[in-house]
């Protein structure tokens, strides 16, 4: 379950240089991470990405990982995910 999440922050931020709009990433990330969004709330947000159950799957195991987490792991991971956009390497997306 660490791996996915693991994985899934990996390729977020290249999701980010790609040029496909930081703003959708960083909602993203910020729901996943929230504790006081549920996991319907959260499906429901990326419901226009979800094209197959697998897809509805790994959603909820992603957001779910979050949920498990203790209040101050979710805020080392916001901070983790404040660091990477401030980088200079993302700041010029």
């Amino acid at each position: 379950m660490k791996l996915l999440a693991v994985l899934l922050l990996a390729a977020l931020p290249l999701y980010c240089s790609a040029g496909a709009g930081c703003q959708l990433l960083e909602d993203v990330i910020s729901e996943a991470i929230d504790p006081k969004v549920t996991l319907e709330e959260y499906k429901a947000a990326l419901q226009e990405f979800l094209y197959s159950d697998a897809d509805i799957k790994a959603v909820e195991q992603f957001k779910q990982c979050f949920l498990n987490q203790s209040d101050e792991t979710l805020g080392n991971v916001q901070l983790m995910m404040e660091s990477i956009y401030g980088s200079k390497y993302c700041r010029a997306f």
